[in-house]
């Protein structure tokens, strides 16, 4: 078994099918309105209240970006007012454990990717960018 076999999923398609779903969960807003949606069924000023800084054409495009791609449903009401909620799918439901597998990862190597970015290590100091010895 190579080293790298466990991979596959990952590169077998040439990365196509892990693009393709990445391209529609990475913006900004969609995680964060999985997780809220991971605590039951709410209305639309809800979900909004939830979410500070979303606009509300942003909740609205990317909630009907996420129905689209079937990970939220969204239950119309006959009643006046009109009532909309919006509840995750089952593969909406799906997606917890693998976003929240993510942000484990993030939360724990932020610091290093910060540190890279801005050019130096973890302590701070400076790095080549040839040798990557400090400089």
């Amino acid at each position: 078994m190579s080293q790298h076999q466990h991979t596959c999923l990952i590169r077998g398609d040439g990365g196509r099918t892990l693009r393709a779903v990445l391209d529609r969960i990475r913006n900004k807003w969609t995680l964060l309105i999985v997780a809220t949606l991971d605590q039951g069924r709410l209305r639309f000023t809800d979900l909004h209240r939830q979410i500070p800084g979303i606009s509300q054409r942003m909740l609205t495009l990317t909630l009907r970006n996420l129905e689209r791609d079937g990970l939220v449903s969204r239950t119309t009401y006959a009643e006046v007012p009109p009532r909309v909620e919006y509840a995750l799918t089952p593969t909406g439901q799906s997606l917890i454990p693998p976003a929240l597998a993510l942000a484990g990862w993030a939360t724990e190597h932020i610091a290093e990717i910060e540190a890279a970015a801005d050019g130096g290590s973890e302590d701070g100091d400076q790095a080549d960018p040839v040798t990557g010895a400090a400089v």
